[in-house]
């Protein structure tokens, strides 16, 4: 959950989240190492007046020059592909629910059970209790269990839309005609909230998502009383 002022991203829930902060750290270092390094050249250059005739033809200058950029974007692509493939990946899941998109709510179903579905409405700010958030609380929150592989269905009803949750490290399109699949696995319990990324209309921004994380135990208990 994000906090008033935040400059960094939200606090990792899963493996790949966290993958995917370790990536970000790494780049924003070599972005860092690179920026310092062209300013200094530049305030070198502004400042000093002593010039080197013979630099516009040092053949060692070019081939460093042309064969760092190459070795940083490797750098770069390698951890950048790993963690693509890691993402993509979905190996044996062990639930499987199917999101859709609508104008402007949410519709889950949850595929290995007979009849569990429901439709997920944003709450509107009038109905809110003490303590809830605006604009993010939802009338039926998406239970799930914890530490387990979990694979999302998402596809759309009408027009685009993205089901996104920024502390799972997940962002689909939720495409009509169209089914994408995406992997989660919450690493603890709680609550965590996400919106449509896509702007589908004029109520854009009221179609939340909320994920309830439950052990194994809670989420038998919760569907059984659904069902």
């Amino acid at each position: 959950m994000p906090y008033p002022l935040q400059l960094g991203f939200q606090d990792a829930t899963s493996p790949i989240m966290e993958e995917l902060l370790h990536f970000h750290d790494h780049t924003l270092m070599i972005v860092f190492l690179i920026s310092s390094l062209v300013l200094y050249i530049i305030t070198l250059m502004l400042t000093t007046k002593l010039t080197h005739t013979s630099t516009m033809d040092a053949q060692e200058v070019e081939t460093v020059w042309t064969i760092l950029p190459a070795i940083i974007l490797i750098l770069i692509a390698l951890p950048s592909l790993r963690i693509l493939y890691m993402m993509d990946e979905i190996n044996n899941p062990l639930l499987t629910i199917k999101a859709m998109g609508h104008q402007w709510y949410w519709s889950y179903e949850y595929t290995d059970y007979e009849d569990l579905n429901f439709d997920s409405y944003m709450i509107p700010t009038s109905d809110l209790k003490p303590g809830e958030l605006r604009l993010l609380e939802v009338d039926n929150r998406v239970v799930l269990p914890m530490e387990m592989s979990i694979r999302m269905l998402i596809s759309s009803e009408d027009v685009l839309h993205s089901w996104a949750v920024p502390s799972l490290g997940l962002k689909t399109d939720a495409i009509p005609g169209r089914l994408n699949q995406a992997t989660l696995m919450a690493t603890r319990p709680g609550l965590y909230y996400g919106q449509c990324s896509e702007i589908c209309g004029s109520n854009h921004s009221f179609m939340p998502i909320v994920l309830e994380m439950v052990p194994l135990k809670h989420f038998e208990n919760w569907s059984t009383s659904m069902l």
